[in-house]
């Protein structure tokens, strides 16, 4: 089975030897597939590919996987969504990191045998800050993401909620002494 946290460790530290920008989420799809595709020459890496291709017949909270694992007769397969958030929003972009976990929890329900959320920051509130209720306490204060997560912006905030069945701990890791990364394997 694939060691996905030690694969997105090596190539965190790839990116910091090589000198190799990752500016947007489209660059760390591709680095990261890239890198990918070297590391796992038995393996197929593919990039947003639908749900349906897998024989997913359930409905799940997303369609496209931003990375796909297998290998030729899909017995293995792995996920891997990423997060680049770029343009603040952090709390609304705090429940899209929870929706991710979510969708990768139900592609585990359908075979997959191991997925990954990696997410990528820039901006200091992603990982701190004065205000540690809700949604920013998993991220700022207890760094796990576990039960009811609630829509924390807009019209349906404190209505519609994500229900995660796991228990996910998470440590964000520093990057470049400016950024910041955490990784979840579901």
């Amino acid at each position: 089975m694939l060691d996905l946290n030690r694969l997105i460790a090596k190539f965190f530290s790839y990116t910091e030897k090589e000198s190799i920008e990752i500016y947007n989420e489209f660059s760390f799809q591709h680095e990261l597939g890239i890198f990918l595709r070297k590391e796992l020459d038995s393996y197929k890496i593919q990039f947003e590919r639908n749900v349906s291709y897998f024989s997913i017949d359930s409905k799940t909270i997303k369609k496209e996987i931003d990375i796909s694992i297998f290998n030729n007769d899909k017995t293995e397969k792995y996920a891997i969504e990423l997060k680049h958030p770029l343009n603040g929003q952090y709390p609304e972009q705090m429940y899209s990191f929870v929706k991710d976990i979510k969708f990768m929890e139900e592609l585990k329900e359908n075979g997959f045998k191991k997925n990954a959320l990696v997410t990528l920051v820039s901006d200091r509130p992603f990982y701190e800050g004065r205000n540690n209720d809700g949604i920013y306490k998993c991220f700022r204060e207890e760094y796990k993401v576990y039960g009811d997560i609630f829509k924390p912006t807009g019209p349906n905030k404190g209505k519609e909620f994500i229900s995660i069945k796991g228990d996910y701990s998470f440590t964000w890791q520093d990057l470049n002494g400016s950024r910041k990364y955490f990784v979840i394997e579901i």
